[in-house]
């Protein structure tokens, strides 16, 4: 069998790895548009920051394994730019092969709006390895004053790290508060965070442009408001499925430009199968395809089609939305559905939050632990969890997850049986006591 992969990184070369476990007669090509297979994309900004030493610390495998190790024909530097479906034959720039069976796991990319003078030298977003190597060779030297676009997860990972390197940060978002997916009763402690960390916040400011010096570098940020000095700019405003090279071949897109799967990783084409941050995610709660491009989702989709395509049938389950990440010594967490994507849904719910110690509340180490839960009005399902603190996260929000993938009530979580000893947790775990707190 004749198998074709798009794209070389968390998806792709997931599938890749089952049809060389389970199919011995596979003839494997991967197209990477890159020069890079398998790495850390969440990693970079910690590498900018400096708790990450070594680019090769973010290199799972190089393509040079792929080949050596596993027989794999992974190629770099080969970007697909058409797909003749009735021909079953992958174009790029210089080169065409045909497959058998087709895998699109081209992943996304970031988004720059139409900003004027968004071309200026100094302008970067953080995607690749080669992304990374340009932000940080343009901060050696001397400590720069940074500007970071939005204050989603990814705004605020490059804004600590940049912060902690000894940088001047200044966050522009165009919302109201950062964290738009977090409630606003959460985000407050983010933003109480980043002041005390000297990150100056530009809430409601809307980029129009950029302006520069006469070399072509960088100078400012012009917004409805103000215009803000800047000698770096970082945009973090969200990403795009890698899909312009599907035009005209039919293949379904959904209003992101992501490819519509079923459950096998299918589309709409026979043959033609798609994972990852390029591909939609089937969502437990909703009951509907959605998009939210993460790697662990990229993970679990690869496998999955990697699976199907050599005959061994296995389902994607879908997701609930889980989501961590670091913000200087906050851990932010969520999990199933926030009050406005509820809404928005129009499901009648209630919410309830509490602020509890993570351990025993008599046990020295204890750290505040702040829980905001919602869940349906009638049913008392769970439908989404947010968690912030400095310990314990972690630990509630992926028992919450488990919740909600089981479809529990906020009564099941109460009855849950979970590790209790005073070091490690209260006799009722802070997710149960906030739970109880809706009576």
């Amino acid at each position: 069998m004749n198998y074709v992969i798009i794209g070389g990184d968390a998806a792709g070369m997931s599938a890749a790895m089952q049809l060389v476990r389970n199919d011995a007669q596979a003839d494997i090509t991967v197209l990477e548009k890159g020069e890079y297979y398998s790495y850390a994309q969440c990693g970079l900004p910690y590498w900018i920051g400096g708790d990450i030493e070594k680019e090769e610390k973010l290199v799972a495998r190089d393509a040079e394994t792929y080949r050596i190790k596993h027989g794999i024909d992974a190629r770099t530097e080969h970007e697909v730019t058409s797909i003749n479906v009735d021909e079953k034959r992958v174009i790029g720039k210089n080169f065409e092969i045909g497959y058998d069976k087709l895998l699109i796991a081209s992943g996304a990319r970031p988004f720059v709006p139409d900003w004027d003078n968004n071309h200026l030298k100094g302008i970067y977003t953080l995607k690749t390895i080669p992304d990374a190597k340009k932000i940080i060779q343009r901060l050696k030297g001397k400590r720069r004053n940074i500007t970071v676009i939005g204050g989603g997860s990814i705004g605020l990972e490059i804004a600590e790290n940049v912060c902690k390197a000894g940088h001047k940060v200044r966050i522009l978002e165009r919302s109201a508060r950062l964290a738009m997916n977090f409630d606003k009763e959460m985000t407050d402690h983010i933003h109480e965070k980043a002041i005390e960390e000297g990150i100056q916040l530009d809430l409601n400011h809307d980029i129009t442009g950029f302006e520069g010096d006469d070399e072509g570098n960088v100078t400012s940020v012009i917004t409805n408001l103000s215009t803000c000095e800047t000698d770096l700019v970082i945009v973090a405003v969200g990403v795009r499925p890698n899909t312009d090279f599907l035009t005209d071949t039919g293949i379904h897109l959904d209003k992101h430009g992501a490819i519509k799967v079923n459950r096998y990783m299918e589309t709409n084409l026979k043959d033609v199968y798609a994972a990852g941050d390029c591909a939609t995610q089937y969502h437990r709660i909703t009951n509907k395809d959605t998009y939210l491009p993460l790697g662990t989702h990229a993970n679990k989709q690869g496998r999955i089609a990697g699976l199907n395509m050599c005959g061994k049938p296995r389902v994607f389950k879908g997701i609930v939305g889980t989501q961590i990440y670091q913000f200087f010594d906050l851990t932010l967490a969520r999990t199933g559905l926030s009050s406005r994507e509820i809404e928005e849904l129009g499901y009648a719910y209630k919410c309830v939050q509490a602020r509890l110690p993570h351990v025993a509340a008599y046990y020295p180490t204890h750290e505040p632990l702040f829980i905001r839960l919602q869940y349906n009005e009638k049913t008392e399902e769970v439908l989404g969890g947010q968690f912030i603190g400095t310990k314990g996260v972690d630990k509630r929000c992926d028992v919450l997850a488990t919740a909600l993938y089981h479809g529990m009530t906020m009564q099941d979580l109460e009855e849950l049986d979970l590790g209790y000893s005073p070091p490690f947790n209260s006799v009722w775990d802070p997710l149960q006591q906030t739970a109880r707190r809706r009576s």
